[in-house]
């Protein structure tokens, strides 16, 4: 069913606002996935924040002109589903995760940071930890010499308390 004039106008700025708040962008082709593996993605995505559209090729190539995003509209051609994200991993997270279980489901690209990904791209962008994780890592670091420190302390004044009781 095609769409009339207004309804792509309508698209094409709702993906205009999410590219703009947006600092990832995934393409995967996902020619062959069972609505089934479909909506399974869809579920995961929305549950980390990722905006996951099938979008028209010419709709998104002209939602994301002028864009950080402008860089991959070479390769916005085929069946494809387009996955913006606010954090800067997850959206590749969520594809590359789903791709490894599903091979039907095929990374062809993405940007990061006004520059365009190539697959190994995308998968490297997927290693990396969520800032969730990055900011526990940080406070473990931070706290480390802090508990330490207190640990040596206690364990001198348990000694100290030792050594009194004992000449008491």
């Amino acid at each position: 069913m095609s769409l009339n004039r207004s309804e792509k106008e309508a698209v094409i700025n709702e993906v205009t606002s999410l590219a703009a708040k947006a600092q990832t962008l995934v393409i995967a082709e996902y020619r062959g996935i069972t609505v089934a593996d479909m909506t399974k993605l869809r579920a995961d995505a929305r549950s980390k924040g990722v905006s996951l559209s099938v979008l028209k090729n010419t709709l998104a190539r002209r939602a994301v002109a002028g864009s950080q995003f402008d860089v991959v509209a070479e390769q916005m051609t085929g069946p494809l589903v387009y996955g913006f994200s606010e954090d800067a991993v997850a959206a590749a997270k969520v594809v590359a995760d789903f791709a490894k279980t599903n091979d039907k489901l095929v990374i062809r690209g993405g940007a990061f940071a006004g520059k365009a990904l190539d697959v190994n791209g995308v998968k490297e962008l997927a290693n990396i930890p969520s800032k969730d994780v990055l900011l526990a890592q940080l406070c473990g670091l931070l706290m480390s010499p802090i508990s330490r420190t207190a640990v040596v302390l206690g364990a001198l004044a348990a000694k100290k308390g030792e050594g009194e009781t004992a000449a008491a």
